[in-house]
């Protein structure tokens, strides 16, 4: 899957552990969250379009450079929000969009209870951070909302995936990006990965 790119990094691997640990606190869940979010945003904009910036060092002039202010965070509510915290500590000027999917735990599909976007999708690169990759369900929605405001340059972020998860979205949309830390075993009967992590989302906030 040319599209899938799957970070490795000790740090990665190490926060990455702690969030499997069923022990883990909420606290500690929250800290290593970032960290892996931190890591995983790093690499996914390392081909971001730069602009050559002069500067006055305290010694002389410089040439250095800017970050072109041309990103789009959209966190798939809720789960994702976890992963927009550190993203704004990096870009802060980045516009946000929202997306708000709820899964059906007899069905596993997602419905979908909240939509706002911001309006210069097509002249924006646009990351979706969305933390576990079951189904691909949720994702293909988020990206077919996305495209059908005009989007053009999309790409995913997840903590952890499952291959079904992955085949699916690749097969829907081979144009996309996706990046991950982990692609896990498989799904179980109930749609959630295998060794995963369990409730992304009632983990990190507690519920």
């Amino acid at each position: 899957m040319p599209k899938v790119h799957q970070i490795n990094h000790p740090l990665l691997a190490h926060s990455l552990t702690i969030l499997r640990n069923r022990n883990s606190d909420t606290e500690c869940f929250r800290r290593h969250t970032a960290i892996v979010s931190q890591i995983m945003i790093m690499e996914a904009t390392r081909e971001i379009s730069i602009d050559e910036r002069l500067i006055q060092t305290p010694l002389t002039e410089h040439r250095g450079a800017e970050i072109h202010r041309s990103l789009i965070f959209v966190p798939v509510l809720r789960a994702g929000i976890s992963m927009l915290f550190p993203a704004r500590d990096f870009l802060p000027w980045a516009s946000v969009g929202f997306i708000g999917l709820e899964r059906d735990d007899n069905t596993a599909i997602a419905r979908e209870y909240y939509q706002k976007f911001p309006g210069d999708l097509d002249k924006k690169r646009v990351l979706v951070l969305d933390p576990m990759l079951a189904t691909g369900g949720s994702l293909a929605d988020t990206i077919t909302a996305l495209i059908d405001k005009g989007a053009r340059s999309i790409t995913a972020i997840c903590i952890v995936a499952a291959p079904e998860g992955l085949s699916y979205l690749q097969d829907k949309y081979p144009q996309v990006d996706i990046f991950v830390a982990a692609i896990d075993s498989h799904l179980n009967d109930q749609k959630y990965i295998v060794p995963g992590l369990g409730d992304f989302g009632d983990r990190y906030f507690g519920t």
